[in-house]
């Protein structure tokens, strides 16, 4: 049985769910999202409170039931907080640059990489090591951050490389002389 599918979910002031044609809609003071819902999965919004429930026990719709659920929670926590990730990234030289709609990494590379700040999200530089990735969308905020980090990732040796801020690399002693 699903803890996570059967948990209700409260509905915040300022915030509106909606639930037509299998799409769950949700607006609040940061922005709007949508989720389009799968079948044998039936979402039901009641008073302040929306309730996820399951046609059948089978495998597949049970997985759904609390993927469904958390999806609609992240989704009512983004409209009204929002999400962040931060980076940070160690070497001599090493920095990121917002430029605009892109970001500039120069990370040990003959050439600096250039990432699109794609569309609902914002970058901002703390520093020229340290950047902070925004927006009301959990998995493009999650999902933005690892293609940053994929650039250049934390090696275990010097620990150069572009982390998280709350990451722990493990680091290795290397070779010992003789």
């Amino acid at each position: 049985m699903s803890r996570i599918g059967n948990r209700k979910l409260i509905i915040p002031e300022g915030v509106t769910v909606t639930n037509e044609n299998d799409m769950v809609n949700v607006k609040g003071p940061k922005g709007e999202l949508s989720l389009k819902t799968v079948k044998n999965i039936t979402v039901n919004i009641e008073d302040d409170k929306v309730i996820v429930t399951r046609a059948n026990d089978e495998k597949p719709t049970k997985a759904m039931h609390g993927t469904t659920n958390a999806n609609i929670h992240n989704m009512i926590e983004g409209v009204t907080k929002g999400f962040q990730k931060d980076l940070e990234i160690i070497g001599v030289g090493y920095r990121f640059n917002v430029k605009g709609n892109t970001l500039v990494i120069n990370a040990g590379y003959s050439h600096p990489v250039e990432l699109t700040i794609p569309t609902g999200l914002s970058v901002e530089a703390t520093s020229n090591t340290e950047i902070t990735v925004k927006g009301i969308d959990k998995e493009k905020v999650g999902e933005f951050a690892a293609n940053i980090r994929k650039v250049r990732q934390p090696e275990p040796y010097k620990g150069k490389g572009i982390r998280y801020k709350d990451e722990h690399v493990q680091r290795k002693e290397g070779k010992k002389a003789a």
